[in-house]
């Protein structure tokens, strides 16, 4: 049976954030030339970070792989502090490329440690922005990544509680882990705004909404991005087929076996050029294209104060 329609939800792709961090490891190599250092992958998307390898960027893990004395950017998830310290002994130059939703959670942290909260900090185990998390005041904050994890917290009922979560989760399951943790402690504290991104928020509402007109999603996006595996999982939750997949190449034809409708949807880290080869991928074999409505994104952050800086002297030096 050949696919008679595909359809793009719509918010989907680059959100702020991700756009704000590869510009400046852009303006970076503007700069400085190559190689600019980068600490973990700058958003995590395989193809975004091989064109940035390609044109001088280097990404490590530690800042122990750092020559002294470089330049090093620091990835769009966070990073705890010891890590700029370490940059500080070795002269690196730092410019700090965070997420800044994901420094709002930094600065949250801080302001309930000194208030004197224990945080329960909702996030994935292992993932780059949880770490740089739970690197800020680690002794206030315990993780929690599931339902059965808050049923194990043994905090006193009179201890001041606050939970902070990760910027990528899943809205739904979010939702559920905030719900046990309130029964078990009525009187826990939320952050004034909640802390799951608006691009995170949109997409997976967009997903939801395309889960309905379709038979199968495919979620473009990288293995290691939060985000993208959300995405799969909200419109399986919706009773919908959905995959993960990288690029166009990844398109398994047993997928498509009595399959009329495809949803394509993409991760808040994937250039829209890789989504609209999976569009051509099906155009190409007789299927119109469509795409839902959603909400309009007209977010921007303003570049990294340390680029800033470097970009006013450079101009005095003129």
């Amino acid at each position: 049976m050949p696919i008679q329609k595909i359809v793009l939800a719509n918010p989907r792709g680059f959100c702020a954030g991700v756009e704000r961090a590869i510009k400046t490891v852009e303006e970076c190599l503007s700069l400085f030339g190559a190689p600019v250092y980068i600490k973990h992958e700058i958003v995590h998307n395989k193809h975004v970070v091989e064109r940035l390898h390609q044109q001088g960027a280097i990404t490590v893990e530690r800042v122990e792989e750092i020559p002294r004395n470089a330049n090093a950017v620091f990835s769009a998830h966070g990073s705890p502090p010891e890590d700029f310290a370490k940059a500080k002994e070795k002269n690196i130059r730092v410019i700090n490329a965070t997420c800044p939703l994901v420094t709002k959670v930094h600065f949250e942290v801080h302001r309930y440690a000194k208030q004197g909260y224990k945080i329960i900090y909702i996030g994935h185990k292992g993932h780059a922005e949880g770490l740089g998390v739970l690197g800020e005041v680690p002794e206030a904050i315990t993780m929690v990544e599931t339902k059965e994890d808050v049923a194990h917290l043994s905090f006193q009922d009179d201890k001041k509680l606050v939970f902070l979560t990760q910027t990528t989760l899943s809205v739904d399951e979010s939702k559920e882990i905030i719900s046990a943790l309130k029964k078990k402690y009525p009187k826990i504290e939320s952050p004034p705004k909640e802390d799951i991104c608006y691009a995170t928020t949109n997409r997976q509402e967009a997903v939801k909404a395309l889960a309905n007109e379709v038979d199968l999603i495919l979620v473009v996006g990288s293995e290691n991005s939060s985000n993208s595996r959300r995405l799969v999982e909200t419109a399986i939750k919706q009773g919908c087929k959905a995959y993960l997949i990288e690029d166009k190449t990844k398109i398994k034809k047993e997928w498509l076996e009595n399959k009329k409708n495809i949803g394509i949807s993409s991760g808040a880290s994937v250039p829209d050029h890789l989504v609209q080869k999976v569009v051509s991928f099906f155009v190409e074999r007789g299927a119109r294209k469509e795409e839902i409505a959603g909400i309009r994104e007209d977010v921007v952050f303003t570049e990294p104060l340390e680029l800033i800086k470097i970009k006013r002297l450079s101009k005095a030096d003129r």
